[in-house]
């Protein structure tokens, strides 16, 4: 097992990662995210020092990654053993800034507080989510804020800023008798949260689009053979 102090050091040690106390004041309130996401989300991207939990698709967890990471950002991700990189740069993240803790151990709440000193983005995958306490979750939360890291949660977080959900999922390129390729899936994405973000917002998505990539959605009325899943 890898102590708290020597996993800083070793995430540290990657180019451009920092710790807190290493951190200028941010450059934006906001990390950009992929324009077909910016409808979901108050001020049209990720705030800093925010925590946002996403239900119904891991697919839509990695592309609030992508435009962050393309533009400069750092991200990490723990908990998620089963990530699949290749997914993940069809939909945008920049793999060269995206760093992978699949199993965080025994110490979860240190490492994850090294991973929001370090990085403008953390993941945490939903076997994590649903094992902390309350009083960590506030806790974790409240040093988000502080750092003005963006806390990006694959299930339900108490107390964040936004939720967002996947629902109405369908997928295009079946024939009604089942034959066929696969070419993309519409789902309906939803957010709500507090302050800004109280107001409910619906928008159609292609998670994942034609190539892999999120792209918007198309009116329901134009819809190819679809087949529920």
């Amino acid at each position: 097992m890898v102590a708290v102090p020597e996993a800083l050091a070793g995430l540290t040690a990657i180019p451009g990662v920092r710790t807190a106390a290493q951190l200028d004041p941010p450059a934006a309130e906001f990390l950009a995210v992929l324009p077909p996401l910016a409808g979901l989300l108050p001020g049209g991207g990720l705030r800093r020092g925010t925590t946002v939990a996403v239900r119904g698709a891991t697919s839509l967890v990695l592309a609030l990654l992508a435009a962050a990471t393309r533009d400069g950002s750092w991200a990490a991700v723990t908990g998620l053993p089963e990530l699949g990189l290749a997914a993940a740069a069809e939909l945008g993240v920049d793999l060269e800034r995206l760093a992978l803790v699949p199993h965080p151990g025994a110490e979860l709440p240190g490492v994850v507080s090294a991973l929001v000193d370090g990085f403008d983005l953390v993941v945490l995958g939903p076997a994590l989510v649903a094992g902390i306490q309350p009083q960590l979750a506030r806790r974790l939360s409240g040093r988000v804020r502080n750092r003005g890291t963006v806390l990006v949660t694959a299930g339900q977080w108490p107390g964040a800023e936004l939720e967002l959900g996947v629902s109405g999922r369908r997928w295009h390129g079946l024939t009604p008798d089942g034959y066929g390729h696969l070419r993309a899936r519409d789902v309906v994405a939803t957010s709500r949260g507090r302050g800004p973000a109280v107001r409910p917002r619906v928008t159609p998505l292609r998670l994942p689009g034609p190539g892999g990539a999120v792209a918007a959605g198309e009116p329901p009325g134009r819809r190819l053979a679809e087949v529920a899943g």
